[in-house]
Formats: C-alpha cells, structure tokens, sequence
C-alpha cells in the first residue's frame, strides 16, 4: 500500500491532491485540522492534513504461470505478497498510532457502517479495534468480495468470536436449587416465576418456591400468586433456621427456586445477611441478576459486590426497554462469566430465552430481538 500526507487550505482541496496523485481507488486513513505559520501561537492558518493510502491491486496472473507449479513461480510474487503483508501491517500501526481511539475516518467507507454500529452500541474502543482489526485484514485479503453485505457478515462473525468463549446456557439449571440474586429493581421475582413455569410446563417438574424477601409485602404476595397458579408451595424464611426448615418441608420437590430481597446491593451488609441466611452448597445454582438498560459502572460495582458470593451465571433482563447493549457485552468480555438467560418483557413464562453468542449478535447489529 502506498501511503502520503497532504495538507491542504481545505477539505475540498485535500481530496482533489488525493485524487490527482493517488487516482479515484485511494482510501482516506486519517484527517485532522492542523495549525501552520504564525508567530508565537498567532496568525497562525488553519489547515487539514490528510493521510490517504492506495492499494493497488496486483496484475491478473498469466494462464501459463497460474498452471506452473510453486516450486516454478517467480520469487518476485512471494515478495510482493510479503511486502504487501509488511505494509498492511505499517498502515494498522500508523492507524494506531494517529489516533488515541477508534475513529470511522481510519477505514475505507464500507467498514465504516460496522464501526459506526457499534460505537452506537457502545461497545468499547479495545474491543472494537479488535473487530475492526479483523475486517481491515479481510479488506486487504479478499478483493473480490468487498460489499456491505459480506462486510457486516465479517463483522458479526468477528464480535461472535469474541464471546464464544463465554460458558452460556449449556450447563446451566441443572441443579435442584435455583437461587437468583440481585440489586432492587431488576424483575427477580418476575424472572424466577419464568423459570418456573418452564420447568412445571415444558419440562413438567414439580416445584417449589422460597423467598428470603421479607423486607416488601408486595413481593410475598406476588410470589404467592404465581405459587398458586404452579400449585406450588411456597415457604417464608426469616434467617439461617427457616430456610433449614424450608429445604426439608421441600425436599420431594424437583426443583426449588429461591428468591431472595431487592435492597440497595452498595450496602455491604446486604450480602453479609444473605451469607448468615442461606446455604450456597454444591446442590445450589446462583445467578445474578442485572437489567441492560443499566451503566457499566454499576453492572460492574453490583458483580464486585455480590462476587463474594458463588455466582455460577448471569441473568439479564429489560432487554425491551433499550436499544444499546455495548455496555452488557463489554461487562460480560471483562468479567468472563457467562449468562443463562435473557428476558424481554413482562409475560410469564414467554418473555425469557436462553442466552447464546449469537443471541448478543443480533441485539448488536439490530437484527430481531430474539
């Protein structure tokens, strides 16, 4: 790739040096104003400079030397194919270099629709320069296939990547006990009764609820009414002794779902209450619970603060009250544990999926919500 600096009165005037050097084909990697002359910081004029690259591409091989064999080929294709590599690999470090962030200025047009997507998203610069790092090697490897298409397919396939190796649903409510926990407002007890009534409904399992949320009348009695719709039982543990009790009154049931109160999660002795009252053992799955309309800042502080605790997965619900989910998988990318399950509405047992790399995919790039 042949790379040049210009600067120029104006943009117009830049483009029309690009054009006139480089020819139509040449790629804008970088612009920014620029003061020149002057005296002492004044008078100084104001100008842009631009950094363009060309990329042109190699002569179409003779039939005869496409047929020959590689031991045959002359050396001078493998040197131009290293020098190409070596200057891709100049241009993604200059790109680095010239700018302290992810800037849609950096990449030929068609990258810039999935740069643009995700930085609506939010999704962080680390992990968008990684995916944009794969589309700009692709760019430059295949000639052939360069439309919006095959590029938003590039694009996807590279964030899938990034969280394959998440643990997702696979292995998840697999345990007799299923524990969720998580800061006041976040759909709990809505989320557990989906659960539920997919395990009495789908998988016709007999079932039985524990609530340690005895802080809010309104959330015994809302739990004591799908209880009823499940013909469930349902038991009311004040401390350690109680929820002994409890297991025991429930042990001929399959599952157990235990729900646990919604307070201020930054009160330190929240979690301690919850450390003295229930029993995280081996027959015990915990998830955590967050909304994805909630800020990074708080996913984070509400995992640091609960992971004193064993959390096996993650759950997040609200997904229909937002439209950006960067701050989810940039909190799921850093803390590496994955999530069970996604919720998107109030309608019990229907509004919960299992979650899935794919699933995080679409939300991403604005495909169906599930």
């Amino acid at each position: 790739m042949k790379v040049k600096k210009f600067v120029a009165p104006s943009m117009n005037e830049a483009m029309k040096m690009v054009r006139a050097e480089l020819g139509r084909d040449a790629v804008i990697l970088h612009s920014k104003e620029i003061q020149t002359g002057g005296l002492f910081g004044l008078f100084a004029k104001k100008k842009i400079e631009v950094l363009a690259g060309i990329d042109p591409d190699p002569l179409p091989r003779r039939a005869s030397e496409a047929k020959a064999p590689a031991s045959s080929r002359p050396a001078g294709r493998e040197e131009a194919d290293g020098l190409l590599a070596a200057e891709l690999r100049e241009v993604k470090a200059l790109v680095r270099q010239m700018a302290g962030r992810t800037s849609s200025l950096l990449y030929p047009p068609p990258l810039m629709d999935a740069e643009r997507r995700l930085l609506q998203q939010g999704l962080a610069d680390g992990y968008i320069r990684q995916v944009m790092d794969r589309l700009l090697e692709r760019w430059y490897a295949d000639k052939k296939e360069r439309s919006a298409a095959a590029v938003a397919g590039w694009a996807k396939e590279a964030v899938r990547d990034l969280l394959s190796p998440l643990p997702f649903a696979e292995t998840a409510g697999t345990k007799k006990y299923r524990l969720l926990l998580g800061p006041t407002g976040v759909g709990k007890t809505t989320t557990l009764a989906k659960m539920a009534g997919r395990a009495v409904l789908e998988h016709e399992k007999k079932v039985g609820f524990i609530t340690t949320d005895t802080y809010r009348i309104a959330a015994i009695d809302q739990l004591k009414t799908y209880a009823h719709i499940l013909q469930a039982p349902l038991e009311v543990c004040y401390n350690a002794d109680d929820f002994r009790a409890a297991k025991q009154r429930l042990a001929d049931c399959d599952v157990v779902f235990i729900d646990t109160a919604g307070r201020n999660f930054r009160n330190p002795h929240y979690v301690a209450e919850l450390q003295q009252t229930i029993e995280f053992d081996s027959e015990t799955e915990t998830f955590l619970v967050f909304a994805a309309t909630g800020k990074y800042n708080d996913m984070k502080a509400i995992y640091d603060r609960f992971s004193v605790l064993p959390i096996d997965r993650l759950i997040v619900t609200k997904l229909d009250e937002t439209d950006t989910y960067g701050a989810v998988v940039n909190f799921l990318l850093e803390s590496r544990v994955g999530v069970a399950y996604l919720t998107n509405g109030q309608n019990v047992p229907d509004d919960m999926v299992e979650a899935s790399a794919d699933r995080f995919v679409h939300l991403l790039f604005g495909a169906d919500r599930w």
